[in-house]
């Protein structure tokens, strides 16, 4: 077996390697190609708005296609760009518009994982007679009793496993991540000795279509005439202002919430819920937020879904650290309970839940409904 767990030599395995522009995907292609793979790099051009071109942090546009042709030029293996804007639009772009509509806070970049990358660009790794897909995210793969498995990377403060819950075990059979078992200064150590000139490029940062950080801005860009004011209520019912529109307003946010002064009360304020059908805001004090639990939708499952219920750990958000709480699938997807009570959980958001005994592995994660559509799920 190689290194990519392959039954031949290096040479003889031609690996696809997914190249973003940045110092980590590159060091992947790199790191391979040094282990004497047969390496192919594919870049996707997923967006060419103006404004991002040159926004540092960005990926997968204009500056950052350049950026991986010069690390294939340097490393002399072929690169590929395959134009994915029409479907980045539709699958992801257009569905962060309608989740802000709907008064969710959606998570694109795991989208773009699920719709795009790991779905069209493994089937064109396929096409190019790639055995494997490898990319420069900070993951582990391993193999278990059951077959390939999904677990956090060595570097706790780089670790992307939240973002990848929706992968596929298909999926996985496919992927390799070579940097999954390396802390960053590593990776950037080897850039440095591999010579390339991504070596100090700034990591990505926010969301790549939204140059401005503005959310607000896309989505009334993207939705002209659909974002309409409304109220600003206090949970006992008292108005206490108006707002813009809903998609300026998130489960949790305390400032910025645009009712003034009051002369009521000087207790801090958060948004507790938002209702879209009724353009409404909904704020109240912390404890108001505090929930016992959630319910999933578009569960998937890396490990048998436990009908009777199971002891996880779960992460609501991808920087908070895992917490204890309990899991049950459901035939619409699953019903979680924390241990204790959570703050700021935010419809639209995903819910990744990890072995509890090690907290390594990922057996899964969902989508956060909405308290109205739980009770209808």
């Amino acid at each position: 077996m190689n290194s990519l767990g392959i039954d031949k030599r290096p040479q003889d395995t031609r690996v696809v390697v997914a190249m973003s522009g940045g110092v980590d995907s590159s060091v992947t292609a790199a790191l391979l190609h040094e282990q004497g793979y047969e390496v192919i790099g594919i870049t996707l051009q997923l967006y060419d708005h103006g404004m991002a071109l040159q926004k540092k942090g960005a990926c997968c546009a204009g500056q950052d296609i350049y950026d991986a042709r010069q690390v294939c030029d340097r490393l002399g293996i072929p690169h590929y760009v395959l134009d994915y804007e029409s479907a980045f639009r539709e699958a992801v772009i257009d569905d962060f518009a309608d989740a802000y509509l709907r008064g969710e806070t959606p998570i694109p970049c795991v989208r773009c994982n699920q719709r795009v990358k790991f779905r069209d660009l493994l089937q064109t790794a396929r096409e190019l007679g790639g055995e494997v897909l490898a990319t420069g995210h900070y993951v582990q793969r391993a193999m278990g009793l059951a077959g390939a498995e999904l677990r956090r990377a060595v570097d706790a403060n780089r670790d992307q496993s939240y973002f990848l819950f929706a992968t596929t075990a298909e999926q996985l059979d496919y992927l390799r991540f070579p940097l999954g078992g390396m802390e960053k200064p590593a990776v950037r150590a080897l850039a440095q000795r591999f010579g390339l000139e991504v070596a100090d490029k700034p990591d990505s940062q926010d969301i790549c279509f939204v140059p401005t950080g503005r959310y607000g801005d896309v989505v009334q860009k993207l939705r002209p005439g659909a974002v309409e004011a409304g109220e600003i209520v206090h949970v006992d019912g008292t108005v206490l202002g108006r707002h813009e529109g809903v998609i300026h307003y998130t489960v949790g946010q305390r400032k910025g919430l645009g009712i003034g002064g009051r002369v009521d009360s000087t207790d801090a304020l958060y948004v507790v819920r938002i209702e879209p059908e009724a353009h409404r805001v909904v704020v109240g004090p912390r404890e108001a937020l505090a929930k016992p639990g959630v319910t999933l939708t578009e569960v998937n499952w890396l490990a048998h879904p436990p009908v009777e219920g199971l002891p996880v750990l779960v992460k609501l958000r991808s920087a908070m650290a895992p917490i204890p709480a309990f899991i049950r699938a459901t035939p619409a997807g699953a019903v979680v309970s924390f241990d204790d009570p959570q703050y700021g959980v935010s419809p639209g958001q995903a819910c990744v839940f990890y072995d509890r005994d090690s907290g390594e592995r990922v057996l899964g994660g969902g989508w956060i409904l909405r308290e109205e559509q739980a009770l209808a799920a």
